[in-house]
């Protein structure tokens, strides 16, 4: 199992957060909301569910904090969308 690791202002997977292997990056919109504007997945992790994984990820963050997400990634967005049980977090 590949670890997830929460960096600033993203989730990602590697040996450090400047050089991910993975990685869903945010931003705070407002005191109630994130935007996720990227995702990437390397070529070795590729067909591994991983973007999946960190939009799950995120999902979680925002449930902790209270938070909605305005997905700006279209990765992220068409997870988000086609996911019922996000559907709570979605603005």
């Amino acid at each position: 199992m590949t670890a997830i690791h929460r960096g600033n202002g993203k989730f990602y997977v590697g040996e450090n957060e400047q050089e991910p292997s993975a990685e869903i990056t945010f931003t705070q919109e407002n005191d109630s909301t994130i935007r996720v504007d990227h995702t990437y997945v390397s070529d070795q992790l590729r067909g591994q569910g991983m973007a999946g994984k960190l939009v799950a990820e995120v999902v979680s963050y925002a449930r902790e904090e209270g938070k909605k997400i305005r997905p700006e990634c279209s990765y992220a967005k068409n997870k988000l969308e086609k996911t019922s049980e996000y559907h709570d977090v979605l603005v």
